[in-house]
């Protein structure tokens, strides 16, 4: 599925079993909250702390598929076309970076 296609079905799904999309300050509220959740699973199972019993069994791709959830919804309700976008973004990081990421001694092994 391209971008294009999942800003359609979350659309279609909105449309058949939701009443309408939040507002865009609910949704950018849920999309923190949703993050937060992406980062409490990365810090605890792949960072320093440690993880609580009640964190096993959190699933890292269902919480990022939240935060694609409603970043799809937010761009739906505010008229962006994140496959355009997404396309000219990554035009640009790699005219912009390819160099920059190749010269860093930081990221050599």
């Amino acid at each position: 599925m391209n971008i294009e296609n999942a800003q359609q079905a979350v659309d279609d799904w909105i449309k058949a079993h939701g009443v309408r999309y939040f507002n865009e300050l609910t949704n950018m509220a849920q999309l923190t909250e949703e993050v937060g959740e992406v980062a409490r699973i990365i810090a605890r199972r792949y960072g320093e702390q440690s993880e609580k019993p009640s964190d096993k069994d959190k699933d890292l791709g269902e919480e990022l598929a939240d935060v694609l959830f409603v970043v799809l919804c937010l761009a739906n309700q505010t008229g962006v076309d994140l496959q355009v976008a997404f396309d000219a973004k990554l035009a640009l990081k790699t005219q912009r970076d390819h160099n920059r990421h190749q010269q860093n001694p930081k990221l050599k092994s």
